[in-house]
C-alpha cells in the first residue's frame, strides 16, 4: 500500500508541475482497498440501501442529505452532464456503470445557445434524485470545465456518493431487476418511495407555451414530457418554428405541419390527459405527420389501444441495438426507459423496430397514415448518431403531404458489395515508429492475416511489426510471405510486381498498447 500511495503522490506531482491540475500535490488520499481512490479523509460517509436488504457504504460528494427513488444504472462512457439533466431520470438514482467519473467537470451551467436553451445540458438543471460512482474524480481537466461534478451537485443540492461497488450493484439489478433504493445519511432516515406511482411527466413538462425558431417556415408542435433540448435544436435546423407545450395542452385543435411526443420519465399510464389528446388525433380525419420519441413512442401505443408493461430490467445506455423491421437494417441507439410496449398492437398498426438483445418493442408505425414513434433516442446526446435521419424521414412526411407512410420516406438501406473473389492479397502491416523502439504486437494485422487464412487466400505481409513476424514463427505459421521493406511507392510497387497479389487491405496499423 505504501508504494501505491507514494505512486500517486509522484505522479500528482509531475500533473500539477506541467499544468493539467490546479490541485496541490499535498493533499493526502485513503484507500479503502487496493486500486479504490477515496478523496479525502473529510468525506462524509453514507450508504445505498436498496429494498431487498443491500447495503453499501460510500462517501458523499455530492449534497449531504438523504433521498428515495429508484436505483436504475447507465452503461455509457461519457456525457454524464447530459446523462444527469435528462429529464428521463426524474425521481431515479443514478448508477453510473463506467468506474471514473468527474475527470471532465462540470460545463457552464448558466451558458445558452442562440434559441436561448442551455447549452451544455438537456434541460434547465440536474434531473437525477441522486448518483452512484466507483471512482470520482475531483481534479479535472476539459475545456469546456468551470467547476468540478461534486461543487454542480452541491449547488443544485443533489446527494451523490462514491466508493460503491458500482459493478455489483450493476449486477445486481441486471439480475433481479431495477428496484427501489435510498441514498442515507446518519441521522437522515428516509422512506422507500415509488416513483413511478407519481405523475412524473407532470413534473417536468414546461408549464406554458414557448415558441423557438419563431418565422421558420415549418410549425411543429412538440408536446413536452420531459423533452431534451437537443430535440428542439434538430427540430429547428431543420426549418421548425417549434411550438412547445405541456403535457396535458389540447392540442388537438391547434394548426401545425407535424407533431412530435416528446421523450420523458415515469409511468406514461398516468398521463391519461395527454393518451386522450393523442388518441383523439389517431382517430380524427388529420393526417399531418405524427414523431414519437421514447416516452412518445408509448404513449402514441396507449393512445392507439396497445398496453404497456414495466421491464424487469431498463434500457439504459449508448449501444442499444435495434433493427427496422420493414427493411433489416441494424443501428445501435442511446437508450432511457423502463417501460415498454407489449404486443397487443390494434389493426392498422405494426412494429417499426425491435431491439436485438431483448426483442422488446423499439418503434411503431400506422400502416397507412403518417404515424410512427420510436423507443430511443435518435436526438443522442450523449450517444451514437445512427438514427438522426429520422428527423429528417419526419420533415420528408411533412414536404411530402399527408397520404403516405413513414416507409415511403425512409432511406434506402445501404447496398451490400458482392464477393470479390481472390488467391493472393497484399497487407501493409504496421511497421515501428523509429529505430530501437521495443516490438508491439499488430493484433489488427495479425487479425487481417488470420481472417485471409480462414479463406484459404495467400497472403503478403509488408513492413511488419517485428513483434508479430516474432509471433509468427511459433505453431502454425500465418503470412505465407514477408517483406521487411517501408511503405513507399516505390517498394510496394516492387512488391506488387513480384508477387502479383489480387487485392490490397490498406491501413492494417493499429497497435494494441
Amino acid at each position: 500500500m505504501t508504494r501505491i500511495l507514494t505512486a500517486f503522490k509522484v505522479v500528482r506531482t509531475l500533473k500539477t508541475g506541467f499544468g493539467f491540475t490546479n490541485v496541490t500535490a499535498h493533499q493526502k488520499w485513503k484507500f479503502s482497498r487496493p486500486g479504490i481512490r477515496l478523496l479525502s479523509v473529510k468525506a462524509q460517509t453514507a450508504h445505498i440501501v436498496l429494498e431487498d436488504g443491500t447495503k453499501m457504504k460510500g462517501y458523499s460528494f455530492g449534497h449531504p442529505s438523504s433521498v428515495a427513488g429508484e436505483v436504475v444504472f447507465n452503461t455509457g462512457l461519457g456525457g454524464y452532464p447530459e446523462a444527469i439533466t435528462d429529464p428521463a431520470y426524474k425521481g431515479q438514482i443514478l448508477t453510473m456503470a463506467n468506474p471514473i467519473i468527474g475527470n471532465g467537470g462540470a460545463p457552464d451551467t448558466t451558458a445558452l445557445d442562440e434559441l436561448g436553451l442551455s447549452k451544455y445540458l438537456e434541460s434547465n438543471g440536474i434531473k437525477v434524485s441522486g448518483l452512484l460512482v466507483l471512482d470520482y474524480s475531483k481534479d479535472y481537466n476539459h475545456w469546456l470545465a468551470t467547476k468540478s461534478l461534486g461543487q454542480w451537485l452541491q449547488e443544485e443540492k443533489v446527494p451523490a456518493i462514491y466508493g460503491v461497488d458500482t459493478r455489483m450493484l450493476t449486477k445486481i439489478i441486471r439480475d433481479k431487476g431495477t428496484m427501489l433504493g435510498k441514498i442515507e445519511f446518519e441521522g437522515q432516515p428516509v422512506d422507500f418511495v415509488d416513483p413511478n406511482k407519481q405523475n412524473l411527466i407532470a413534473e417536468v413538462s414546461t408549464k406554458d407555451v414557448k415558441v423557438y425558431g419563431k418565422g421558420n417556415p415549418t410549425k411543429v408542435v412538440a408536446v413536452d414530457c420531459g423533452i431534451k433540448n437537443n430535440v428542439i435544436r434538430l427540430l429547428v435546423k431543420r426549418g421548425a418554428e417549434v411550438h412547445l407545450v405541456p403535457w396535458n395542452h389540447d392540442f388537438t385543435k391547434m394548426e401545425y405541419d407535424g407533431i412530435l411526443i416528446a421523450g420523458g420519465p415515469g409511468n406514461p399510464a398516468l398521463a391519461e390527459p395527454l393518451i386522450q389528446n393523442v388518441r383523439k388525433i389517431l382517430e380524427s380525419d388529420r393526417k399531418e405527420p405524427l414523431f414519437g420519441i421514447s416516452t412518445g413512442n408509448l404513449i402514441t401505443g396507449l393512445a392507439a389501444g396497445a398496453k404497456t408493461y414495466k421491464m424487469s430490467m431498463a434500457n439504459r445506455g449508448q449501444n442499444q441495438p435495434v433493427l427496422n423491421i420493414t427493411n433489416k437494417q441494424a443501428f445501435i441507439t442511446a437508450q432511457n426507459h423502463g417501460y415498454a410496449l407489449d404486443n397487443t398492437l390494434p389493426a392498422g398498426w405494426k412494429p417499426l423496430f425491435v431491439n436485438v438483445n431483448d426483442q422488446t418493442n423499439e418503434g411503431i408505425m400506422h400502416e397507412s397514415k403518417p404515424f410512427f414513434a420510436v423507443q430511443f433516442h435518435p436526438e443522442v446526446t450523449p450517444g451514437p448518431i445512427d438514427t438522426e435521419y429520422l428527423f429528417d424521414s419526419f420533415f420528408s412526411l411533412i414536404k411530402k403531404g399527408k397520404a403516405t407512410t413513414i416507409t415511403s420516406v425512409l432511406p434506402k438501406p445501404a447496398l451490400v458489395a458482392s464477393r470479390v473473389e481472390v488467391s493472393k492479397v497484399l497487407i501493409l502491416g504496421s511497421g515501428g515508429l523509429s529505430i530501437g523502439q521495443a516490438g508491439e504486437f499488430d493484433y489488427s494485422g495479425s487479425q487481417a492475416v488470420k481472417a485471409m487464412k480462414e479463406e484459404n487466400v495467400k497472403t503478403v505481409l509488408m513492413n511488419p511489426n517485428i513483434a508479430s513476424v516474432q509471433t509468427n514463427e511459433v505453431g502454425l505459421k500465418q503470412a505465407d510471405t514477408v517483406y521487411f521493406l517501408p511503405i513507399t511507392p516505390q517498394f510496394v510497387t516492387e512488391v506488387i510486381k513480384a508477387e502479383q497479389p489480387d487485392g490490397l487491405i490498406l491501413g492494417m496499423g493499429a497497435r494494441q498498447l
